[in-house]
């Protein structure tokens, strides 16, 4: 067992956020001495490593909360296996996503860029805009 001060160590986390993990029901198995102080089993810093990583790999917390167990030994291997693939296919709409705003603006990059010599930056916007369907004819 360890108190916060040393798991936040161990975890590289600050103990705001593993008091904040733990208010809402991601960090469990936490006991507490008379005096109030947590006592963390060394399994935490797994835990709170899981979370970490499954932040970064864009999980919310309220997805990480329904896939972590209540202990290591008890992983709910379909629940898991389904949230992961949502995560994978969620990802891929967002390359997509990505990858039309990036042409779109390496078009327009390139339709600005075309702006003939004896047009004013102006005139060039004006030019732009019409073309996107945006500005007005005079």
């Amino acid at each position: 067992m360890m108190k916060i001060g040393e798991l936040a160590k161990r975890s590289g986390l600050a103990a705001s956020t593993i008091r904040f993990y733990e208010s809402r029901g991601l960090l469990k198995a936490v006991s507490r001495q008379s005096n109030g102080y947590r006592d963390y089993p060394l399994e935490a810093v797994a835990v709170l490593s899981i979370i970490s990583d499954a932040q970064q790999a864009g999980f919310s917390l309220d997805e990480i909360k329904q896939v972590l167990p209540e202990d290591s030994s008890s992983w709910k291997h379909d629940e898991l296996m389904a949230a992961l693939k949502k995560k994978i296919a969620d990802i891929e709409s967002l390359e997509v996503r990505l990858a039309q705003n990036k042409a779109h603006l390496l078009s327009l990059i390139q339709l600005i860029d075309a702006k003939p010599d004896d047009v004013d930056c102006k005139d060039n916007a004006a030019r732009v805009l019409e073309s996107m369907g945006i500005g007005s004819k005079n």
